[in-house]
Order: structure tokens, then sequence, then C-alpha cells
């Protein structure tokens, strides 16, 4: 459990949708928050739990061939679009949350739902296991708890 610092409440992201953009938009606000020194933990489980699978055999994120959500297409071609936007891309917010402290943690009953394993996520992340109760946990009092 982290020290508990009460003049930056932390923010703690239940990261439950395999939809691509609510998972950029949990990036964004876990970048965000970390930027001002809140202390953040983004619980990846469910469906979210592929965003954080390796790339395959060509070097392509897993993430890119996931739903875009709300608009028809793949989140590759939503990345894509956003990148044209002037809109922070997904490889840009992971590595941006991993430099400003998030902790990036996935749920065990996630990965055994969808019959993945630790090995089957990347490598380049600072990605820890753990459950509700570890999240539960890392949960500061006093800070806010979204579930995107």
């Amino acid at each position: 459990m982290r020290p508990e610092d009460t003049s930056h409440p932390g923010l703690a992201v239940v990261v439950f949708s395999g939809a691509f953009d609510r998972m950029h938009y949990a990036l964004v606000m876990a970048a965000a928050a970390a930027a001002i020194g809140r202390p953040v933990t983004l619980f990846f489980t469910m469906e979210a739990c592929r965003t954080l699978l390796a790339a395959d055999a060509e070097g392509i994120p897993a993430w890119r061939r996931l739903p875009a959500g709300e608009r028809k297409g793949t989140a590759g071609a939503m990345d894509d679009d956003f990148k044209r936007r002037g809109i922070g891309d997904f490889e840009q917010l992971l590595s941006s949350c991993q430099e400003l402290g998030v902790r990036f943690l996935v749920c065990e009953m996630g990965l055994r739902a969808l019959g993945l394993k630790r090995a089957d996520l990347r490598g380049d992340l600072a990605i820890e296991e753990g459950g509700a109760v570890t999240f539960l946990n890392d949960v500061p009092a006093g800070g806010s708890m979204l579930f995107i």
C-alpha cells in the first residue's frame, strides 16, 4: 500500500471496457492526474486486459486491433486519426503514464477469464498482477475512483 498524501489525493481507475475510446481516455485521465502530482493506479480487468497484450510477430501492438468503441472501425484507425488531429496517441500515453509513475495493475481474475497469462503481456511496461483486494488497498483515503 502506498503512503497516504492528503495534499494530493490519489486517483484509482478501473479500466473495464475493451473499447479503445474508453481505454484512451483512461490513459488521458491517468497522465493528467500524475502530471499534477496525484498518485495514480490503473487497474485493467476483463476485456481491458487486452490493452496490455504484447505486440504480434510483426511488432504491431495488440491494442491496435481492438474495437474503436462508439465509432466504427479499429483502435488503430482511431489512434491514427487522433495523431493527425494532434491528440496524444496511445503509445505516447502509455509511456507518459509509466514515466510519470502511474501504477499499472492487471487483474489476475481478468487474465484467467480471458485465458491469458502473464507471459502474454507487454514487457516494456512495469505491469503488476493483483486482484480486487490489491487494487482496493491501493486506493488512498480521500482519493477518487473512476470506472471506465
